[in-house]
């Protein structure tokens, strides 16, 4: 059997990577948590994990006001990539992700993220890591816009 075929865990009631990643999208429409938490839900899932990255008013010390998110045209299947590693790694029965490009406001939600397993340390975990790697590998970059009127990019090649 192919390894991106195998889960790591060898739990019978634990189902294939492929099979695991329910929802993986890059949108500049605003993101819905429901969607996110709808998508993974399962059955035999005892816990759901959520991770919610917002837009917050500081960094470093320095007001912002607003981002600008830009994705490059792979990143969706980028993301996909990651979700598969991350699925085989972890036994969850679901994950999800969606991030937001476009112009975003202090409180609006940049990403979200949701795991569900049999297990809350378990869902915590593929959560942790999932959102850990895709800020890492997934070429999303932002703009962050400063209350000073300046503006710099992070993440950009």
């Amino acid at each position: 059997m192919p390894d991106e075929l195998r889960n790591v865990t060898a739990d019978p009631g634990v189902e294939a990577p492929s099979a695991v990643v329910r929802l993986i999208g890059i949108r500049s429409a605003e993101l819905s948590v429901d969607e996110a938490i709808s998508a993974v839900r399962d059955p035999r899932a005892g816990g759901i994990a959520v991770f919610i990255g917002t837009v917050r008013d500081t960094d470093e010390g320095r007001g912002v006001v607003a981002l600008d998110y830009e994705a490059h045209p792979l990143a969706e299947q980028f993301l996909q990539d990651v979700a598969g590693e991350i699925a085989g790694r972890h036994a969850v029965f679901g994950l999800a992700a969606v991030h937001r490009t476009g112009s975003l406001r202090v409180g609006d939600i940049a990403v979200v993220t949701a795991a569900s397993a049999a297990h809350r340390d378990q869902a915590f975990a593929a959560a942790r890591e999932f959102i850990d790697v895709l800020k890492d590998r997934v070429p999303i970059w932002k703009r962050q816009w400063f209350a000073d009127g300046t503006s710099s990019w992070v993440g950009s090649p």
